[in-house]
């Protein structure tokens, strides 16, 4: 099947760049662009695309008020381009509250190796976006927001209205699940580890905002994202979470109810016991490793300081990072949990720890944090 593009920048030249790489994939074909935002949601109305690649700053109408003027109106999975500054972070956070699904810098090779790996990064990354654009279609669901007007971190979130119950224990051929958690498992824990990557930060806000100031565990978080957003990202979550949320530097200290985000280009690497256990933040020039910050090396290092005391949690991404992170816990004993495939942006990520047997439940994101409450019987 040929997933349909509209491409909607100011520059012509970019417009023209994008549509070159875009239409040298078989499976792609661009059949429209737009100057702006009042552009953009007339060609959407009109042409009907799978998928959007959105400029943020554009005349006439930007591409934020564009962004949220076509979820109300035509759901399309959209992603948007944004510079590498800190100005550009917060923009592109603002996007994705208003109802965009993924992003990458404009100069996209800055986050890859070279040109072609760059523009197969671009292709691969409409691909998987495309994928989604039947049930966006079907079925506008509603979403949680990255809101720029903060929470008192005082005020407790309100519990999810149990649905239906779920066993704790399933086959690796069928891991599924029909509302969150009822019932803990009676295993302690000393950890909680996220990873996530394409549609993690909206996913992520919807666990976190939901976990109460006394949360009992410290928390690491590896969301695949450009250095230059997560001091932003990790700023924002702290205004809106009741629990802390930093950015993680060199030497902190893991300590309950406290969230650490892996910075963006390095490695985060936990070291020492799980009673005084403290981070490592590497700087990472290695070819050998895709992804800066890894899942797969955050959630190796946490299973040889913490063992089966883990419990760890793979939501949307593409590609199959945390896999073998997930894998080493397991062995330890640890316990994993996948989100599900219907309220992933890409089914990727968790569905390598699904495939692969190591996930025990997988969850919607609106089950996520009520269950990891009741597993932990947190009062």
């Amino acid at each position: 099947m040929t997933i349909k593009v509209l491409v909607v920048d100011d520059s012509a030249f970019f417009r023209r760049r994008v549509t070159e790489i875009l239409n040298a994939h078989t499976e792609l074909q661009v059949i429209g662009d737009a100057a702006n935002g009042q552009q953009a949601i007339e060609q959407t109305e009109k042409l009907r695309p799978d998928v959007i690649t959105m400029d943020i700053e554009m005349p006439v109408m930007d591409g934020i008020t564009a962004v949220r003027k076509i979820m109300a109106a035509t759901p399309t999975p959209i992603i948007m381009f944004s510079s590498l500054t800190h100005d550009g972070a917060k923009a592109t956070l603002d996007a994705l509250d208003a109802g965009a699904l993924d992003f990458l810098p404009k100069k996209f090779e800055d986050i890859a190796k070279d040109k072609k790996e760059g523009t197969q990064l671009l292709q691969e990354r409409v691909k998987a976006l495309g994928r989604k654009a039947g049930f966006m279609r079907r079925r506008q669901v509603a979403r949680p927001t990255i809101s720029k007007t903060p929470l008192s971190r005082n005020e407790v979130s309100r519990p999810h209205k149990p649905l239906a119950p779920i066993s704790s224990r399933v086959s690796k051929e069928s891991v599924t699940s029909s509302g969150p958690l009822r019932r803990s498992s009676g295993k302690s824990y000393k950890l909680l580890a996220v990873g996530t990557s394409t549609g993690g930060p909206v996913a992520l806000q919807k666990l976190l905002t939901e976990l109460p100031k006394n949360f009992k565990l410290p928390i690491i978080l590896v969301q695949h994202m450009p250095a230059a957003f997560t001091p932003a990202f990790a700023m924002r979550l702290n205004s809106l979470c009741n629990i802390d949320v930093k950015e993680a530097e060199n030497g902190d200290v893991l300590k309950p109810g406290t969230a650490y985000l892996a910075p963006g280009g390095k490695q985060m690497l936990i070291e020492g016991r799980a009673g005084n256990a403290v981070i490592k933040i590497m700087d990472d020039n290695s070819e050998r490793i895709t992804y800066k910050p890894s899942v797969d090396l955050s959630f190796g290092s946490a299973a040889k300081v913490y063992g089966g005391d883990v419990l760890g949690l793979v939501l949307t991404g593409m590609g199959a990072d945390g896999r073998e992170g997930c894998r080493m816990l397991k062995q330890r004993g640890a316990t994993i949990w996948a989100q599900d495939e219907q309220s992933c942006v890409v089914y990727g990520m968790p569905q390598a720890v699904t495939v692969a047997g190591v996930s025990e439940l997988s969850l919607s994101i609106d089950d996520m944090a009520p269950s990891i409450l009741k597993e932990l019987n947190h009062g």
